[in-house]
């Protein structure tokens, strides 16, 4: 049997696409809320949260151009401080421009 191997996009290679264009959502943290337990690092599964050290401790920052907008992040937070909120505006097609 002979074996196929085209693909659109080789596997393990989500760095060398920007894929945050996908994204109906993005997370958004409260800082006040945050307890820097790296939780939503750990679990995303595009490895486009970073901890970063701040004067409150360590706290996530979003790379959003690859970001999904799984909400996994959120979901998983144990203190709920990651929303999502929606790229769009109200009811329209037209993307946040602040989003970019």
């Amino acid at each position: 049997m002979k074996k196929n191997n085209k693909t659109t996009i080789k596997p393990n290679s989500s760095l060398n696409n920007k894929t945050g264009s996908w994204r109906t959502s993005r997370p958004e943290v409260d800082y006040n809320k945050c307890i820097g337990c790296s939780l939503c690092a750990k679990l995303c599964p595009e490895g486009c949260i970073a901890m970063i050290k701040t004067k409150q401790g360590l706290k996530p920052k979003f790379d959003y151009n690859y970001c999904k907008g799984c909400s996994l992040c959120a979901n998983q937070c144990p203190v709920k401080a990651i929303i999502m909120k929606s790229e769009y505006n109200n009811n329209s097609h037209e993307k946040n421009k602040k989003t970019k």
